[in-house]
């Protein structure tokens, strides 16, 4: 996970006790996991199995069995088309008053691989993130309070919402 991101996420963690599932969450390139350390439960999911994923599945079809004070999602909208579903999941396993905390590739980033961030493979989905469709998707499902903030060094776009 590059530094923006991490800042990002930094930005919004907190150390009060807190239930946190982290969408997209297998570790490619870093975690979030301490940023939370007093996290009363810190539940992975991912669509690959991996050594800190406690449930494989699909965000974007995924019915979630219980609301999270948190959701964090960090560099997975890019990698895949179902990204508007991944918000609307997001938005079911949000408590009332809960936090999403989003980081995704913007307009001009470069592709890059979520099997380990190199080079994309060969069929690899990969699409940056504009800003404004965010915005409209995370309206749509149901979040309030939105902020989005958009770098260009690298190319990001970063979000909280209140559910």
């Amino acid at each position: 996970m590059h530094a923006e991101a991490l800042a990002w996420v930094t930005r919004y963690a907190t150390t009060d006790e807190v239930s946190v599932l982290d969408l997209g969450g297998r570790d490619v390139n870093g975690t979030v996991r301490d940023l939370f350390p007093n996290a009363t439960q810190y539940v992975v999911l991912d669509i690959v199995a991996a050594s800190n994923v406690d449930i494989v599945a699909d965000a974007a079809t995924w019915v979630p069995d219980q609301q999270y004070d948190v959701v964090v999602c960090t560099e997975t909208f890019e990698h895949t088309p179902e990204w508007r579903s991944i918000c609307a999941t997001a938005y079911r396993a949000c408590r009332p008053g809960g936090l999403l905390i989003a980081t995704m590739a913007g307009p001009e980033r470069p592709g890059h691989s979520a099997v380990d961030g190199g080079a994309l493979r060969p069929g690899e989905y990969y699409g940056n993130i504009d800003p404004e469709d965010l915005r409209e998707i995370l309206l749509d499902v149901g979040f309030r309070h939105i902020v989005i903030d958009v770098q260009t060094s690298p190319s990001d776009v970063r979000t909280v919402a209140t559910k």
